[in-house]
């Protein structure tokens, strides 16, 4: 049983039985089929069904030869995001146990590599039998799974702060895209100024607490590459119910490290009432999908 599926509405779906009678029904009536043939000619199909407003399940596999019938090999639960989120370029890797797909986006405004579980891998298997990788000019949507969160309260900040903190960010940047360049005067200021943060922030949190000076953050969590421990903003939000078990699944979209993406969390699986403005702070398996420049 996929652990995330009771971040889109099936909590309640704990028996082997009714998953599969779940997936039988998403091949046979699928919203969106995709296939095409791999490069050692095999047959590969995804089928998606949606449960919710921008909420459902791929189910993937390849069809026999013989009697064009579709094996399923694995499924997953998605969260279809809007928006662009990165416009750096994606390197794709495939997984060792099965035909499914990681992302990785070196986007500077985070600081590390991004990692991510790839959706839409049909289009890329097929620029790949075509040898039209690397594919240059794809943007990025991420979107996130979440099965644990906690709502905060937003650190109250004047004009003058949000500007400076614009300001710093943009800097930052700037010294950090210089950096992977190899600009040793840029690796020396940033390492200056994290050993300044360290000695401000060791210095307050002896009396104030850590979410009150911690603003955002986007970082790594777990063995599992692609998940992260995420704080950010909540700047809208929406609420949907699963089409089979009722479930109320809220999506949000936060800005967590001035990256901008939508997170689906099952409303038992929330700690708190979401709010524009409040922030969201949880663990949370993250999607990626590859905008390519034309249609594959």
């Amino acid at each position: 049983m996929h652990r995330y599926l009771r971040a889109i509405g099936f909590s309640t779906f704990q028996s082997r039985k009714k998953l599969q009678e779940l997936l039988a029904d998403i091949v046979m009536n699928a919203d969106k089929r995709s296939i095409t043939l791999n490069q050692d000619n095999v047959l590969l199909g995804e089928f998606c069904k949606s449960f919710a407003s921008g909420l459902g399940i791929a189910v993937c596999g390849e069809f026999d030869d013989e009697s064009e019938r579709f094996t399923i090999e694995y499924y997953y639960p998605y969260l279809e995001g809007k928006g662009v989120t990165s416009y750096d370029d994606v390197t794709v890797e495939r997984h060792a146990d099965k035909d499914s797909y990681a992302g990785i986006c070196d986007d500077v405004k985070v600081g590390i590599s991004l990692i991510f579980y790839l959706k839409n891998r049909i289009p890329y298997i097929k620029a790949q039998v075509m040898n039209k990788l690397p594919v240059r000019g794809t943007t990025l949507t991420l979107s996130a799974l979440s099965v644990s969160g906690t709502i905060l309260f937003p650190i109250q900040k004047d004009e003058e702060q949000i500007e400076r903190v614009k300001r710093d960010s943009a800097t930052r940047n700037t010294l950090m895209a210089a950096a992977r360049r190899g600009d040793e005067d840029a690796i020396e200021t940033l390492t200056l100024e994290d050993m300044d943060m360290y000695t401000a922030i060791s210095k307050r949190i002896q009396e104030e607490d850590i979410f009150s000076l911690v603003d955002t953050y986007f970082m790594p969590y777990g063995v599992e590459c692609d998940q992260y421990s995420v704080l950010g903003e909540i700047v809208e939000m929406r609420t949907i119910f699963n089409q089979i078990t009722g479930e109320q699944i809220f999506i949000l979209t936060i800005c967590s490290n001035e990256l901008t993406f939508d997170v689906s969390i099952n409303i038992i699986d929330l700690y708190g009432e979401p709010q524009v403005g409040r922030r969201f702070k949880g663990i949370v398996w993250l999607q990626g999908y590859i905008n390519f420049p034309e249609e594959l």
